[in-house]
């Protein structure tokens, strides 16, 4: 993918969507002594998030059809700014609540439309690598971004972290203001017709399919520390190192699944999680052993981000004549499986199975999904090279 101004300003903007929306995971302690609550309310700030992203995901696309896309992007970005800067300077853990809600609501639209519009920038037959080169933004959030802002929160105070979020979302306003083209509506689009879309079985089958691969991403990743401290016995040095191993990992994945999408969407899908079982199961039969942890954490994350940018291509393609909604609404069906990992992940736990079985409930997951590709190629494929409606 060639150096591209208007990619990398949408990757900035994921950039900074992916610290505001996993540096609070590391901050909770923090926020929940100087906020006086407990943690498992502190929690609930990272649950309404996730809420706010599947609900903000439609209603911003909906009612936003026909706003040029250069602005919509910028409308966007000034949310996540407004958002961020409510939590700055929160006063009590409602008002906190309240500003990662506002915060959430641009998330779907931002990534969906975002995508829709990298796709735009390049030739057809490089637009899975253009999603890539946006998602890239989020992937180096987890191993640059997040680290950081934990620092900061933890050594000048939580509130430090979010004005340096609030930040990263005007450096997204300029950025996308400078770089991008003038991008008008959708000529035609309307709500009706992008809700008809999600009404086809193609539509619903690629949605359904992301679901099912955040879940078994999710149901590991959610335990990952636990799991490294009590069935590896590693010490919390050796526990972040795998932190931002996993994080390179996607990093290298996203890239990967970007450059082969390229080539074949259903092969990318069908490759990936056919290696996402198999390296589920190897890390379940060797999580005691610390030595090839390091290779397996990373491997792990190069084959759960690999499946971004297919899936997100897949739903697009899909959707082809009414993409913008589809392609919201599957960055709300990544939050879905989200939960239902972390719920599936924590059930294994609770039922007394072990960490190992964890694992392998991840790799059931995973194998689901790539049965639901086989069959799905077999029945009624989706044209690798079936473009998108004009933005």
């Amino acid at each position: 993918m060639k150096l591209n101004p208007g990619l990398i300003a949408l990757s900035v903007g994921a950039f900074g969507i992916g610290v505001t929306e996993f540096a609070p995971m590391g901050l909770l302690p923090v926020i929940a002594t100087d906020l006086g609550v407990s943690i498992p309310a502190a929690g609930l700030l990272i649950s309404a998030y996730a809420l706010g992203v599947m609900i903000g995901a439609p209603l911003m696309t909906l009612t936003t059809g026909r706003v040029p896309r250069r602005t919509l992007l910028i409308l966007l970005a000034g949310i996540f700014t407004l958002g961020n800067l409510l939590a700055a300077i929160s006063t009590g853990y409602g008002m906190l609540l309240a500003a990662r809600i506002v915060t959430s609501l641009n998330h779907g639209a931002f990534f969906g439309v975002g995508s829709i519009v990298a796709a735009s920038l390049v030739p057809p037959e490089r637009r899975a690598g253009a999603v890539a080169a946006m998602f890239m933004g989020l992937t180096i959030a987890n191993v640059v971004g997040v680290p950081i802002a934990t620092w900061a929160g933890e050594h000048l105070g939580w509130r430090t972290a979010f004005w340096g979020i609030a930040g990263l979302g005007v450096a997204t306003m300029a950025a996308l203001r400078l770089t991008l083209p003038t991008l008008p509506a959708p000529k035609g689009g309307n709500a009706l017709a992008e809700l008809r879309v999600l009404t086809r079985g193609q539509v619903l089958g690629a949605l359904a399919l992301t679901v099912i691969g955040s879940t078994a991403m999710f149901t590991v990743f959610t335990y990952i520390a636990p799991i490294l401290r009590e069935a590896t016995h590693a010490s919390l040095g050796f526990i972040t190192a795998m932190l931002v191993t996993y994080g390179l990992g996607l990093t290298v994945g996203n890239w990967l699944g970007g450059r082969f999408a390229d080539r074949s969407v259903d092969r990318t899908l069908i490759v990936t999680l056919g290696g996402l079982t198999a390296i589920l199961i190897a890390f379940a039969m060797l999580m005691p052993f610390a030595a090839p942890t390091p290779i397996i954490i990373f491997l792990w994350g190069v084959a759960s981000f690999a499946l971004v940018p297919p899936l997100q291509v897949r739903v697009m393609s899909a959707a082809a004549d009414a993409p913008n909604l589809a392609s919201s609404v599957n960055i709300g069906a990544f939050n879905l499986g989200n939960a239902i990992g972390a719920a599936l992940g924590g059930g294994v736990i609770a039922s007394g199975l072990g960490y190992p079985a964890v694992a392998l409930a991840g790799a059931a997951t995973s194998a689901i999904g790539l049965g639901a590709v086989l069959f799905a190629v077999r029945r009624t494929p989706v044209p690798d090279e079936q473009q998108l409606c004009s933005t």
